[in-house]
C-alpha cells in the first residue's frame, strides 16, 4: 500500500469557531508534513493495494474431526462410502436441521495465509455497525471481516470500532477486557462512555458501550431507541475515543450511511482539536439506504445542522424546494470523505447514470471507485468447511451430491427426477436444484424470482428460496407462494432469512458447489468470484 490516501481538496470546507472558511496555510502544512502528497498514479497505487483486498482472501486450518475427507477412486464408490455414518434429516424431525446443535467437525481455526506482504504498511481502523459473525445482518458484516482479515495478512496493523450491541453474543469474544471510560457527546449532554477490546476472526475489536440506552434490544437493529441519533453518537464517540487516547490511524474506513456523519465531524471539529493525520475512505455497499436526517437530529451531535442544508453539502436531492431541512448522511459522507468506493464496476457505473445520488456521485467522480467485492476462499472452502456433513475438492467431488441429498431430505425434497410430479420424459436420474438466498425487496428483481419459481417447477426442477422481506406486502405475497407450493415435490420457500442469518452457513454452505446440479444465487453477501471448478 501507499503511504496514504488523498489529501482533503484545498476548497473542502471546515468547520471552525462557528464559522466555515477555507483551510488555512498553516493546516495545510500540518497535513502535507504528516502525509505526503501523492501524484496521480500514487495514488492509483494506494487505491489498488489497499481496496482491491476486497478480492483477497487469507486462509484458515482445516480440522479432520468428524469430517469425512474425499479419497480417491470413482464417484459412485466415494459417494457411497460417503454416505456411511451420516444422520440423514428429515422434514418431520422436532427440530430441524438448521436448528440444531451442531456437531459435523471440529471448529476450525482460522489461520494466516502465507502472501505477499505490503511494503508500505498502514494503520486502518473500520467504523461499521456490522461484523460478521457477531454483529451481522446482511452482506455488509462479510465484507467489513473479510477486508479487515485481508489487510491483516498482508500485514497491515487493522482493527474495528463497532457499537457494544447488547445482542452481541460475548462468548465468542476472544480476550474481552475493558479498555477505558471517556466521555462523549450527545444532545446537549456528555454521555459516559466505556470502550472494550477484544479479538474476533483473529481481528482486534474496540467495542464502543454508552451508558444510556442506545444499542439496548435482541437485535442489532430495531431497538426502542431512535437508531439514526444512535448512529450519530457512535459517529462521534469513535472520534472522541480516539482522541482521548491519542490515536491517529492512517485510514479511517467507514461502512455506510450509519457513519455517514463521521466525515463531517472530522473535518469540522476533530481535525481541528487534535486528530491531523487520518484520511476517510466511505463504502457505499447499498445505495438505497441513505440515512434521512433533519437538521435538528443532526444539531443533536454537536454540529451545526443548518450548514449542512445545501446541495453541494447534504441536503438530500430529493426534498429540493419543498423540505430543504431534510439530510442525508450517506451524502454528507460522500462530500466529506477523501475517497469513495462501491461493491462493484458495473455498481458504481448504475450509481452514475441513476438514482437519487447520481449527481453528487458524478461531482465526486475523481475520487469516487468501484471494487469488486470478493469471495473469502477460507470461508467459502468445501475441503476444509466444517458446516458439511462431508468434504469435497474440485479433484474429487464426491461428497458434493451428498451435500445436496442432506439439504433435499431435509426439507422433504425428492433426490431423483422419476420422484417428481413434474419430471420431463427421459430426464436425468439427478434432479436439478436451484436455491436462492436474499433480502426480498425490490431492487434484487422480485419479478424475476417469481419467473424462477414457476420455470423451475415446470421444466422438472428443484427451487428452494430463503428470504425474509422487511415490506408486509412483499411478505403476504411470497406467504401465499410458499403456502401454494410447499407441501409439492418442488419447491420449499422458507421466510426466515433473519432469524436463519447466523445460521446461514449452515444452509448456503450445504448448497454451494456442484456448479452441474446447483445454481447458487447469492446475493445478499457478496459477488461470486471463484467457483469451485
Amino acid at each position: 500500500m501507499a503511504a496514504s490516501l488523498p489529501l482533503v481538496h484545498k476548497n473542502f470546507y471546515v468547520k471552525l469557531r462557528g464559522s466555515f472558511f477555507h483551510s488555512s496555510e498553516e493546516d495545510d502544512q500540518i497535513c502535507s508534513a504528516r502525509i505526503p502528497k501523492l501524484k496521480k498514479a500514487e495514488v492509483t497505487k494506494s487505491q489498488r493495494n489497499e481496496l482491491r483486498a476486497y478480492g483477497t482472501t487469507v486462509s484458515r486450518k482445516a480440522h479432520t474431526g468428524l469430517s469425512q475427507r474425499v479419497n480417491s477412486g470413482s464417484r459412485s464408490s466415494t459417494t457411497a462410502s460417503l454416505m456411511l455414518g451420516i444422520e440423514w434429516p428429515s422434514p418431520n424431525d422436532e427440530i430441524r436441521f438448521w436448528e440444531k446443535d451442531f456437531t459435523f467437525g471440529d471448529e476450525t481455526k482460522l489461520t494466516p495465509i502465507d502472501v505477499e506482504k505490503d511494503s508500505d504498511l498502514m494503520d486502518v481502523i473500520h467504523i461499521t455497525a456490522e461484523m460478521a459473525p457477531i454483529a451481522k445482518v446482511g452482506g455488509l458484516g462479510d465484507v467489513v471481516t473479510g477486508l479487515a482479515r485481508a489487510c491483516l495478512s498482508r500485514g497491515h496493523k487493522v482493527q474495528i470500532m463497532l457499537p457494544f450491541y447488547e445482542c452481541i453474543p460475548k462468548e465468542q469474544i476472544n480476550y474481552l477486557q475493558f479498555m477505558n471510560t471517556y466521555d462523549s457527546y450527545h444532545d446537549g449532554n456528555w454521555i459516559p462512555t466505556k470502550a472494550y477490546h477484544g479479538v474476533v476472526s483473529d481481528i482486534p475489536v474496540i467495542f464502543i458501550d454508552p451508558s444510556n440506552h442506545f444499542f439496548k434490544g435482541q437485535n442489532v437493529y430495531g431497538g426502542s431507541y431512535n437508531e439514526l441519533e444512535a448512529y450519530l453518537f457512535f459517529s462521534r464517540a469513535c472520534l472522541e475515543w480516539m482522541q482521548v487516547t491519542g490515536t491517529q490511524p492512517d485510514i479511517i474506513h467507514l461502512h455506510e450511511w450509519q457513519t455517514g456523519a463521521l466525515p463531517l465531524l472530522y473535518w469540522d471539529m476533530y481535525h481541528h482539536l487534535s486528530i491531523k493525520k487520518p484520511r476517510l475512505v466511505l463504502t457505499i455497499h447499498n445505495m438505497e439506504h441513505y440515512g434521512e436526517c433533519s437538521i435538528e437530529q443532526l444539531n443533536k451531535c454537536g454540529l451545526d445542522g443548518s450548514t449542512y442544508a445545501t446541495i453541494d453539502k447534504a441536503v438530500d436531492d430529493r426534498t429540493i424546494g419543498h423540505n430543504p431541512g431534510r439530510l442525508s448522511l450517506l451524502k454528507g459522507g460522500v462530500v466529506y470523505s477523501n475517497s469513495v468506493v462501491t461493491v462493484s464496476p458495473t455498481y458504481l457505473q448504475e450509481t452514475l447514470c441513476s438514482g437519487w445520488l447520481a449527481s453528487t456521485l458524478i461531482r465526486s467522480r475523481d475520487k469516487y471507485y468501484g471494487i469488486l467485492n470478493g469471495l473469502d476462499t477460507a470461508l467459502w472452502n468445501p475441503a476444509t468447511d466444517v458446516f458439511l456433513p462431508t468434504n469435497f475438492n474440485a479433484q474429487n467431488g464426491g461428497g458434493k451430491n451428498i451435500c445436496k441429498h442432506y439439504v433435499q431430505k431435509g426439507l422433504g425434497l425428492p433426490t431423483e427426477c422419476s420422484q417428481i410430479r413434474k419430471a420431463v420424459p427421459g430426464s436425468v436420474k439427478r434432479v436439478p436444484l436451484v436455491v436462492c438466498i436474499t433480502r426480498l425487496v425490490a431492487q434484487k428483481g422480485l419479478h424475476l424470482i417469481h419467473y424462477a419459481i414457476k420455470r423451475v417447477e415446470e421444466l422438472g426442477g428443484q427451487m428452494i428460496l430463503l428470504g425474509k422481506p422487511s415490506d408486509s406486502r412483499v411478505e403476504g405475497d411470497f406467504q401465499a407462494l410458499a403456502a401454494a407450493h410447499n407441501k409439492g415435490s418442488s419447491i420449499r420457500i422458507l421466510l426466515l432469512y433473519r432469524l436463519l442469518v447466523s445460521f446461514h452457513f449452515r444452509i448456503s454452505g450445504l448448497v454451494f458447489g456442484d456448479e452441474q446440479q446447483i445454481l447458487f444465487w447469492f446475493l445478499p453477501y457478496m459477488s461470486l468470484v471463484d467457483l469451485p471448478k
